[in-house]
């Protein structure tokens, strides 16, 4: 019989740490695959923010993906803005309601809508002030240079570590549900565990789903 994270002590509990930019869609499925997993197994996800705008400073773009991650800074900001002034408990209400604006929703990543985002998490409105702002980009580049410092310079978000391991990934389809989250749980903490193990990896035939 499968343990809930509920039934197990917390002794028991499997800690997985999750860097994402609420901006790109990969991220958050691979998000919602560890909210599923939170259900199935004894496991609590801790989230930490990293940056496409950072990731991708001084390289030649494409105007649309560029235009995309100039307007990236704003929510990523504010996730920062709000961490530091109510620590990093408020970071996963914040993230789930953002992501579900900007990817299931098709929401313009505008100040009213991380001021919606906001309001849904329980979070002062003023906070969205700081996506125009510089004032907490120092701790934005920290945070991102913690994850890349884990996993390497040539991968993007999401970025995940298990049991001390950090991997680029995984980078997922529709979101799994139920034990099939928790089997590819099992499948990730076992790689994890693999020493000397880097990459598994095939092309994407299908762009992201959200359901």
């Amino acid at each position: 019989m499968t343990q809930t994270t509920a039934e197990a002590g917390e002794t028991d509990i499997a800690y997985a740490d999750m860097w994402f930019d609420p901006a790109c869609p990969w991220a958050w499925i691979t998000s919602r695959w560890l909210l599923e997993v939170e259900k199935v197994r004894p496991v609590r996800v801790r989230w930490h923010v990293m940056s496409l705008g950072v990731l991708n400073e001084g390289r030649d773009l494409p105007q649309d993906y560029r235009e995309l991650l100039d307007a990236s800074w704003a929510a990523v900001r504010v996730c920062v803005a709000a961490e530091q002034r109510l620590g990093p408990e408020v970071l996963g209400p914040l993230y789930t309601a953002l992501g579900t604006r900007f990817h299931n929703g098709a929401e313009p990543r505008t100040e009213e809508t991380i001021r919606a985002a906001l309001a849904e998490a329980g979070l002062p409105g003023d906070l969205a002030e700081a996506g125009g702002s510089t004032e907490y980009d120092e701790a934005l580049r920290a945070s991102h240079a913690e994850a890349m410092k884990l996993v390497g310079e040539d991968v993007g978000t999401p970025v995940i570590q298990i049991e001390g391991v950090a991997f680029f990934g995984p980078v997922i389809t529709p979101v799994p549900r139920g034990e099939e989250a928790g089997r590819l749980w099992d499948g990730v903490r076992l790689v994890a565990g693999t020493d000397g193990f880097f990459e598994l990896k095939r092309t994407r035939t299908r762009g992201p789903v959200f359901d």
